[in-house]
């Protein structure tokens, strides 16, 4: 009986020792599931935290060139723009003066006026940026593409104005050389042409056309 009782007390802490050794496995095993859920948490919060990063960089990127690009364009001095402004009216006057005083001496209709005034106005205004251009020792074909750049929207703005007022003001183009009509007119219409072209200007060089192609040549 002594040897069945130590058999079955045995049996019984043997079998006793492998439910523990059982729940232990099972415990590590939780254990070891629970750090999993935990280190797959932890990766997707660090996808998350990275999107969420990467978005935000993105959007301030694109909020940042939208802001560069509008700084930029308010960055422009009005006084850059005065003086491209001037740069250009001095080869227009000369071209428009020219024009109208020849087309009033031969009698020329007033049409026939007009376009000569406009054609002196953009030779003399490309001849004069050309000029500038050339001095930084280019060729002849990079000044022309230059001048054209620089000058062709600008010098058409003032054409129209200015020869619209010319038209407009009763008399002035058939008023004589001789005419204050004739030449306050025509002095009313640069003044004009002036006020409206310089914020064209600025608009254009705000985002590097017009007159900002030809900085890198002075």
């Amino acid at each position: 009986m002594d040897h069945s009782s130590h058999g079955s007390g045995h049996g019984s802490g043997h079998g006793q020792d492998q439910m523990q050794h059982t729940g232990h496995e099972h415990h590590q095993m939780d254990h070891a599931q629970m750090d999993h859920a935990q280190m797959d948490h932890a990766q997707m919060d660090h996808a998350q935290m990275d999107h969420s990063a990467h978005a935000a960089h993105g959007a301030q990127g694109v909020h940042g060139a939208h802001g560069a690009h509008g700084a930029q364009g308010s960055r422009v001095p009005w006084s850059t723009a005065i003086q491209a402004t001037l740069h250009c009216l001095l080869g227009c006057a000369i071209g428009e003066v020219l024009g109208m005083v020849l087309g009033t001496a031969f009698g020329l209709h007033n049409a026939a006026t007009v376009v000569l005034s406009v054609v002196l106005a953009f030779v003399f205004g490309y001849a004069l940026t050309m000029r500038g251009v050339l001095r930084a020792g280019v060729d002849w074909r990079t000044a022309v593409k230059v001048a054209l750049a620089a000058d062709t929207v600008s010098i058409a703005v003032m054409e129209l104005l200015d020869n619209t007022v010319m038209v407009t003001v009763p008399g002035a183009m058939d008023a004589g050389l001789t005419s204050a009509l004739f030449w306050g007119a025509l002095a009313f219409s640069l003044v004009v042409a002036f006020l409206v072209t310089t914020p064209v200007n600025r608009w254009l060089i705000s985002r590097g056309k017009g007159h900002a192609v030809v900085h890198q040549y002075h």
